[in-house]
């Protein structure tokens, strides 16, 4: 993964999501600073609310970038990682399917030269999030029509 890859995700915000939720942002910052950044996949599955089923399965279908071993075969996550996570974590949000964000960190560790063809995916995936952000509005609406609706008539059955 490149540093530009790592970095494209915004700041993460602390979610309002209870702990079960696996698309729940890492918390704002790195928990460790950059050198200091080993951390356990318990403390990966603590920082993101994945379970460490998911974090094996995103590194066996090729979604992680190689995670580091300690001697002892431990996975050891860095702060890059989680930052991959994060991002990994908006795609799932966007409802890219598993096989394009997989392609996408294909792209990324094939490196600059795919450029294009993840502005691509990403473009056609943020196309999908407009139309879907367009049908909730469209939903929306009719629910505030409704509401109003009920509140009018409440109102108006409660004069004298």
């Amino acid at each position: 993964m490149t540093v530009t890859e790592t970095t494209l995700a915004p700041a993460p915000t602390p979610s309002t999501a209870d702990a079960a939720d696996v698309c729940r942002s890492v918390p704002a910052g790195p928990p460790r600073p950059d050198g200091q950044d080993l951390y356990t996949i318990s403390e990966v599955v603590d920082f993101t609310g994945l379970t460490a089923h998911t974090l094996r399965w995103y590194e066996r279908i090729g979604l992680m970038p190689h995670i580091d071993r300690s001697h002892t075969g431990q996975r050891r996550y860095r702060n890059r990682d989680l930052r991959w996570l994060a991002l990994v974590g908006k795609l799932r949000l966007t409802g890219m399917p598993v096989a394009d964000m997989v392609r996408y960190a294909e792209l990324v560790r094939e490196g600059e030269h795919t450029f294009a063809e993840r502005q691509d995916l990403l473009e056609r995936t943020r196309r999908d999030v407009r139309t879907r952000i367009a049908e909730l509005q469209d939903t929306l609406a009719v629910l505030d029509h409704k509401i109003d609706t009920y509140a009018g008539a409440r109102r108006a059955s409660e004069r004298p």
